[in-house]
């Protein structure tokens, strides 16, 4: 048989980049589209075909010809900053709605394609009231950045009922590990890992008790491998097709700082500052659906932070 071609949006970045690599590993011939906003050149895996463009522009299409279609797309590309999808909703909808159609219309028009959805399960159920929350609990995003990941989640019901379209959506919960950058709000793994490396106190907002359900990178790539082949059936409803890709268990920033530490065999000191307007107060997802489908999260708080503070280390060059 001739290698599947895939097309990775995103994938020079954090998770993209690893979701690719797997790709090619596996045997797949892959292409790759970033525009390399946030997205890293070295975090490219070799093997795939890089093209340097944003999502929304034309030549996308060309692509597609091209290459003859592609038998998948998986969209990681997106602008992922909420504080900047709330101080700027219009460049957050450029990317989360008018680039996403121009994927999702290209995958369409090209035929053949399943494409596999990055949403976001941390933001699409605003501040739900069942915990963990499972895929059915009602929606109400908080953020612009939430409202389009939802948006993105209807147009595809949309083309699937109307045209097709063979999709999955991934409902990610907060995803750390390698290659996380400790520069983004997401990064909180990534920022206290620096931030222990260089001797500095964890800074903490509000009282650390919120909580938020942290994924293993390694396990969120297995979720993507799975899901790209699963069989799935006809979706009737916005849920069907939807995901949770979580570990279903709910860590305080104070237990997240503690078990860093006691991971790493470091003493950790916490500053704690005024919390941030508009930060959920707790957010953990019901994974059993996924679970069904045989994916779990197989990989521990404890052993996770362990391995992504030791890549953080050997990057900085505290470690040779």
């Amino acid at each position: 048989m001739n290698p599947r071609r895939v097309l990775v949006t995103g994938g020079a970045g954090f998770i993209g980049s690893q979701v690719a690599a797997a790709y090619v590993t596996r045997g797949d011939q892959v292409w790759i589209v970033d525009d390399l906003s946030s997205g890293k050149r070295a975090n490219l895996p070799d093997g795939a075909t890089f093209i340097e463009m944003p999502i929304g522009d034309g030549g996308l299409d060309d692509l597609f010809r091209e290459v003859g279609g592609f038998h998948l797309v998986n969209h990681h590309a997106a602008q992922i900053d909420v504080r900047t999808s709330v101080a700027d909703p219009r460049r957050d909808a450029r990317t989360n709605v008018d680039g996403f159609l121009n994927v999702a219309e290209c995958a369409l028009r090209h035929g053949g394609s399943r494409l596999v959805f990055v949403s976001s399960g941390g933001v699409v159920y605003g501040e739900p009231e069942v915990r963990p929350t499972p895929e059915t609990a009602p929606k109400g995003p908080l953020s612009p950045y939430g409202v389009t990941k939802l948006t993105a989640e209807y147009y595809l019901q949309y083309y699937h009922h109307v045209h097709g379209l063979d999709y999955v959506a991934l409902r990610y919960s907060n995803v750390y590990g390698p290659h996380q950058d400790p520069f983004g709000e997401a990064g909180v793994v990534a920022i206290f890992s620096t931030r222990l490396l260089a001797d500095e106190p964890l800074t903490i907002f509000g009282d650390g008790e919120q909580t938020r359900d942290y994924v293993y990178v390694g396990d969120v790539v297995a979720a993507n491998l799975a899901f790209s082949d699963a069989a799935l059936p006809r979706a009737r409803t916005l849920d069907d097709r939807a995901f949770n890709i979580g570990t279903g268990i709910a860590t305080s920033v104070n237990n997240l700082a503690r078990t860093l530490g006691e991971a790493v065999g470091r003493i950790v000191s916490t500053v704690n500052k005024a919390p941030r307007p508009g930060e959920l107060r707790e957010s953990v997802l019901d994974c059993s659906k996924a679970r069904t489908h045989g994916w779990t999260a197989a990989t521990s708080l404890s052993a996770g932070l362990a391995r992504t503070f030791a890549w953080i280390a050997t990057e900085s060059g505290a470690v040779r």
